[in-house]
């Protein structure tokens, strides 16, 4: 496996390089079905039976679903990525762009290089001869960076796969951390929720002579205001983050359709109306997001004079993905191969220390594992740089990891 990897280094990074120059933004549903078409080619000479599940009743494009099947004996493994990335066509960055030992692209780590990862991996599998006989399901999804709506149905078939599967491996980037001599490679067990909230204040208006009296009251933007500093000061734990992303009032304020921008008006001499605020919570399960919550509404249902606000929080957010005993032995079981590569043993990886993702949907069913893409550095903006040498690295993981658990029996 290991002399497999490192003979085709130049043909996974030829893959590689044209996926990324065609733009697959999560909005180009014509681009993420390319991407897909790309990836069907690579899985079905590996004896994948590769299905696309159309997404445009969500205004996404849709998904790949491929299974590979073994001798039924072995663990069942989801293997987990995704086809989308945040560069939609209008973006000046557009092009793979080879400097030594680094990729620029677009999606060259996020998660195109993952993708790689996984194809290199399951290659060399095959050259072993262990992947005939492994039980595998590849779940690509075309939507993770901005999933469709209703999220019910944009997630349907990875949660589907979940409940089928002993193990789950996402193969997003590889967590790095600060070390004693530079940056060492992490694990990760745990992904944190992400959810959003809408808040909405309204209040009597009047002339601003009145502002804070008992008659008058104290407008919306004091009440909004109370609120969001009453959540800085009350909601702080660990784990536990919640940003206000989105803040607007005076005599009118409406969120537009999408609810990510915000028109208001008013003037100084008036008591403003109506003030709205959008924000996210992000959690490390699902009891802390219930107990944020109560925080949140306890304090919004004590107003300031004159004033009544609501929230609301909206149910397409991302689940959270528990730091569990099985989840643990997982990365114990990835240790095992870094000893056996004579790489060192890799931590835990603080789930602060990265976003949500679409293996939280299959958390709650299966065992799972975070991270096994490459290392890369200013992923989602212009430049995104994969590292080429923790291509081959964690492909040589994964093939290990994969085939040892493939043969384990259920």
């Amino acid at each position: 496996m290991i002399a497999r990897v490192d003979a085709e280094q130049d043909r996974t990074l030829g893959m590689l390089e044209k996926w990324v120059n065609q733009n697959s933004g999560s909005l180009n549903i014509d681009g993420v079905t390319k991407v897909g078409e790309m990836l069907r080619a690579e899985l079905e000479p590996l004896g994948f039976k590769v299905q696309w599940i159309d997404m445009r009743a969500t205004g996404r494009a849709g998904h790949i679903v491929a299974t590979h099947k073994g001798n039924g004996k072995g663990k069942k493994l989801l293997l987990i990525g995704h086809l989308d990335t945040v560069f939609e066509p209008d973006s000046p960055f557009q092009r793979w762009t080879r400097r030594g030992n680094d990729g620029e692209g677009p999606g060259a780590a996020d998660d195109k290089g993952g993708m790689a990862v996984m194809v290199a991996a399951l290659r060399a599998m095959q050259a072993a001869g262990t992947l005939k006989n492994a039980d595998i399901e590849i779940v690509l999804t075309g939507d993770e960076e901005d999933s469709g709506n209703p999220i019910g149905l944009a997630r349907r078939d990875l949660v589907a796969a979940g409940k089928r599967a002993d193990v789950a491996l996402d193969f997003e980037g590889l967590a790095q951390d600060v070390g004693p001599t530079g940056l060492v490679d992490m694990g990760s067990i745990a992904r944190r929720s992400s959810g959003s909230w809408t808040l909405t204040v309204r209040a009597k208006s009047g002339h601003s002579s009145g502002i804070l009296t008992r008659e008058s009251g104290s407008g919306a933007i004091y009440e909004l205001a109370r609120i969001i500093d009453s959540f800085r000061r009350e909601l702080p734990e660990d784990k536990l983050t919640f940003n206000v992303g989105l803040v607007g009032g005076g005599a009118t304020a409406k969120l537009d359709e999408g609810r990510i921008r915000l028109e208001a008006t008013g003037k100084t001499n008036i008591i403003p109306a109506i003030a709205v605020a959008r924000g996210d919570l992000r959690a490390l399960s699902q009891e802390q997001i219930d107990r944020a919550q109560a925080k949140m509404r306890a304090i919004v249902a004590k107003p300031l004079n004159g004033a009544t606000a609501t929230i609301d929080f909206d149910k397409d957010g991302y689940p959270p993905m528990a730091p569990t005993a099985g989840n643990r032995a997982l990365l114990a079981r990835l240790n095992a191969v870094n000893a056996d590569l004579g790489l060192p043993a890799m931590g835990e990886l603080d789930p602060e220390k990265r976003g949500a993702g679409d293996i939280s949907f299959v958390a709650a069913d299966v065992d799972g594992l975070v991270g096994l893409g490459p290392a890369s550095r200013g992923d989602h903006a212009p430049g995104e740089t994969v590292d080429i040498a923790s291509i081959w690295r964690q492909a040589k993981r994964a093939a290990i990891l994969m085939s040892r658990l493939a043969g384990e029996r259920r």
